[in-house]
């Protein structure tokens, strides 16, 4: 099994979709390592902007992916547009994974309107190592159907 490094960025209520995420992936194959600030890493304290912002800052240098999962508060964190914009800045590719249960109305960050790539529904997650490993895949709206991309984005590879 070969270990994909990821960011999971999220809504911290969304926490119990991040867990099920990374199980899913897990199930499914995936030797996934977050290195986002989950319940699985919580702490009682808490630090100032400047940490925290280092701290993602760190996490997101060190993975390969930067996977946003995408809820129906997540466009409303200034952490979440904080994260995609650090992102975009390292150039990690930008995956959005909608939440389980999510319609077709729920708002992307606006961060990621401007620096996202591929959107996919939560039932398609096998398309996700395609999306790792840089193959095109369609773009998708929550329910997994076809939708047209925000924006057409041209990658490189050095």
């Amino acid at each position: 099994m070969k270990k994909n490094n990821v960011f999971i960025s999220h809504h911290g209520k969304d926490d119990k979709h991040v867990q099920q995420l990374k199980q899913r992936l897990k199930d499914a194959g995936y030797g996934i390592r977050n290195s986002s600030i989950d319940s699985t890493k919580y702490s009682s304290t808490i630090p100032s902007d400047a940490v925290i912002a280092r701290y993602l800052r760190k996490g997101i240098s060190w993975a390969g992916t930067f996977i946003c999962l995408i809820g129906e508060k997540t466009h409303t964190r200034p952490w979440v547009n904080y994260e995609i914009k650090n992102a975009h800045l390292q150039g990690k590719q930008i995956v959005g994974i909608f939440k389980h249960g999510c319609n077709n109305n729920v708002d992307l960050p606006e961060a990621f309107i401007k620096y996202g790539g591929p959107t996919i529904g939560w039932n398609s997650l096998d398309k996700l190592g395609d999306i790792m490993s840089g193959k095109d895949t369609p773009i998708e709206n929550p329910d997994s159907t076809n939708r047209e991309p925000i924006n057409n984005i041209v990658r490189i590879i050095c």
